[in-house]
């Protein structure tokens, strides 16, 4: 028989608004039922003591074991149809929890006791049978590409529905005192049931898979088992499970017999964990689907293991108990939210492979209800035995609750390590992950993602194109590739200009690279530029290949980045370059950049070069490649600068600073001491021709001892010319005095 068709991404699309919007009713039904601190509260009421809560509350997940031995059978009736029936069925077996106070005035506690087992253990089988057909359907109807933004979209409206039920919840505890409000809470949670229920019934998918008539259907239970990612993916999760649910399920208690909470105020400490994964639900899965599943669950992960710590030591019976709990309550929805979102999208987009996704999420539910079940009894017997625990150790009250604390805080540290070892093609680590959202101006980047995708004209993308670059953060590498590809040239070039003031990104020098050996030919000039602006030595032999480019312009600038990269080794290529090059702008860029790489075998080049250049502008280029090559270039840079606004006095101040290099007690040396006299005397006044003559004749009685080669070989250079041109190239004199105090030994 033929395989059903799975649903078109269109169709898939359409439905994520119906699982929302059935998984929003199904908060409702979560929170007021068996599931939440009101369930526990409510089992409390009616005296059960905590061993037998932690035994009522095992039975909810240890039948997820049937999952294993029902999966072929969901699968051949339909992951539709089995969920839908058995939420229906559920939802029906719930409302036998409304006779519970008659059960309890008729028959008494053991008789309730019994009465609520059998009411959760059936409750439990038919949702176990539920949930085996709802995660491979699940797989199915969300496309990977967005499954971040579906868990963090259906996480907000969850919230913000457990938020009102919560409050609402907290409100009717308060108000209607014992046992009627816990059954109001109850029957509205059962309408919320089949609220979502009808809801589900409107998504895609989960048709029948029909058993092959020719052979037994092969299971892919030993494939998964044999699946290294996997099985350290199941052992991650029941550690965090053994951790965390038993501490989740009494933590209500705690709070009422530890720190004196009142059971309504406890009920609305659910918000503040709400509030918190609502605040970070939509930047959490963003991340997941940007940056991958894997760090985002690992932070979520650490982000938990300060949860017990912070509940240790937390004010008890104090005016802020409730204060401090909620923001405790807070963090522990970031957490949360992180760690489910993160480990959600791993499990179904790179731990279980979609053809075998029925054995696999089979195997998963049992595994993971056989650990939520151990899970609360031993949460339970342990803080039954622990009863007798009091006294302080050091600045910890020591209570029953501790070992839970413990156990709270050191398992999910193994859960951490094993989770790490998962190998996927995913290359952000957790380090590298954080540093995206802290270096950099990551508020401006945000808000600059945010206005890219609502930019409407050219104008308007331009301008945040800008901003993105200004961001200086990796966050914005996504929107800048985008930009790259924006059909509009001035977005394009604007994309390519930004690139060049983001830190190196080995995405975005690819890009720039391709560019660059594109047939674009204004975006490749600019591209090269902006490879070296950026200095990433991966692109290095791209700017190599640019060297040899047909168009001079690329060649030139593909120069001048090679030279800003500061890679020495390639200084004999420019130079052989350079003396067989006869263009004008190619000569610069190679003097530029042999100025920039330090080279000192290519000053005599340059000396030529600066002789035979013309113009102005290009002749004190050439003078600060040489500059670089002596050394200090902000020293020549600001000569030349105050030089432009006043020669005169600048020179003057210059030589007279000469000064203080020579000795006073040497003959030789008082003679050039009172040349320079001299010389401060003609500039001060103005006289530039006679000036620059007599420095000419200062640098020719200079002892040569004081300078190396390469200086020696430049101010021989500066005097000849300063003699031969007087005031008409003061370049030569800016370019002697730097190196006269610069070049000083």
């Amino acid at each position: 028989m033929i395989a059903p068709a799975e649903p078109t991404t269109i169709e898939k699309l359409r439905g994520l608004r119906w699982s929302i919007a059935s998984n929003a009713a199904n908060t409702v039904f979560v929170q007021y039922t068996f599931f939440g601190s009101i369930f526990v509260l409510f089992l409390n009421e009616l005296g059960m003591s905590k061993g037998q809560i932690g035994f009522l509350l095992s039975l909810l997940p240890f039948t997820g074991l049937i999952s294993i031995f029902i999966a072929p059978a969901v699968a051949r009736f339909g992951y539709k149809r089995t969920y839908v029936t058995a939420w229906a069925g559920r939802t029906a077996i719930a409302t036998f929890m409304l006779l519970t106070p008659w059960v309890a005035a008729t028959y008494g506690l053991e008789i309730t006791l019994l009465f609520i087992s059998v009411t959760v253990a059936a409750f439990s089988i038919v949702r176990s049978i539920g949930m085996t057909a709802n995660m491979p359907w699940v797989q199915e109807y969300v496309p990977d590409s967005m499954r971040g933004k579906y868990t963090a979209t259906s996480n907000i409206y969850t919230s913000v529905i457990g938020f009102a039920s919560v409050t609402v919840g907290g409100f009717v505890l308060g108000r209607v005192v014992g046992l009627p409000g816990f059954v109001i809470l109850i029957s509205v949670g059962i309408l919320g049931g089949f609220l979502s229920t009808w809801l589900a019934s409107f998504i895609p998918g989960g048709a029948p898979i029909p058993k092959r008539p020719e052979a037994k259907r092969q299971r892919d239970l030993g494939a998964a088992v044999r699946d290294s990612n996997y099985m350290r993916y199941l052992i991650g999760v029941a550690l965090l499970t053994l951790a965390t649910v038993p501490l989740g399920s009494f933590l209500p208690l705690f709070m009422a017999e530890e720190v004196g909470l009142l059971p309504g105020n406890i009920v609305l400490l659910q918000i503040g964990t709400l509030a918190g994964g609502l605040a970070t639900s939509f930047v959490w899965g963003w991340a997941a689907d940007r940056y991958g599943s894997k760090p985002v669950m690992l932070w979520g992960l650490l982000l938990r293991v300060a949860l017990p710590l912070l509940w240790m030591f937390m004010p008890r019976h104090s005016p802020i108990s409730l204060v401090v709990a909620l923001g405790i309550a807070l963090l522990q929805g970031v957490a949360d939210m992180g760690w489910g979102i993160g480990s959600a999208r791993l499990l179904y987009v790179s731990v279980v492979p979609s053809a075998k996704r029925s054995d696999y999420m089979a195997l998963y539910n049992a595994w993971t209800g056989i650990a939520g079940g151990v899970s609360q009894l031993v949460g339970g017997q342990l803080l039954q035995a622990s009863q007798s625990v009091t006294g302080n150790f050091f600045f910890l009250t020591l209570n029953p609750y501790i070992p839970l604390f413990l156990l709270a805080l050191v398992l999910p540290l193994f859960s951490l390590l094993i989770m790490r070892a998962i190998r996927l093609t995913e290359s952000v680590g957790m380090g590298e992950f954080v540093g995206i959202f802290l270096r950099g101006n990551p508020f401006l980047a945000m808000t600059s993602l945010i206005r890219y995708h609502l930019a409407k004209d050219e104008q308007s993308t331009l301008q945040v194109t800008e901003r993105l670059g200004q961001t200086r953060s990796r966050l914005a590498v996504d929107e800048l590739l985008e930009a790259l590809q924006d059909p509009r040239f001035n977005v394009r070039f604007e994309a390519v200009i930004a690139i060049s003031r983001m830190p190196a990104d080995p995405r975005l020098t690819a890009a720039l690279v391709e560019i660059l050996h594109g047939s674009e030919l204004a975006l490749a000039v600019v591209a090269a530029w902006a490879l070296g602006r950026v200095g990433d030595p991966a692109a290095h032999d791209a700017l190599l290949r640019g060297v040899d480019s047909d168009f001079r312009s690329i060649r030139a600038h593909s120069v001048r980045a090679l030279g800003a990269m500061g890679r020495p080794e390639v200084a004999p290529l420019l130079i052989g370059r350079l003396r067989g090059e006869e263009n004008r702008g190619l000569q610069m860029a190679y003097a530029s950049a042999l100025g920039q790489l330090g080279a000192v075998e290519a000053t005599g080049d340059l000396l030529i070069l600066l002789r035979g250049t013309d113009n102005p502008g290009a002749r004190l280029e050439v003078a600060l490649s040489l500059a670089r090559i002596v050394g200090n270039e902000h020293n020549f840079i600001q000569l030349a600068r105050h030089v432009r606004a006043d020669p005169g006095t600048t020179l003057a101040q210059a030589v007279q600073s000469l000064k203080r290099r020579l000795d006073s007690r040497s003959a030789d040396t008082q003679a050039l001491r009172s040349l320079l006299d001299a010389e401060t005397a003609v500039l001060g006044h103005g006289e530039i021709e006679s000036g620059a003559r007599s420095l000419a004749q200062f640098i020719r009685q200079m002892p040569q001892t004081h300078f190396d080669e390469t200086a020696r070989a430049i101010l021989s250079e500066c005097a000849d010319r300063l003699q031969e041109s007087g005031a008409e190239h003061l370049e030569y004199a800016i370019l002697a005095l730097h190196t006269l105090d610069v070049g000083w030994k």
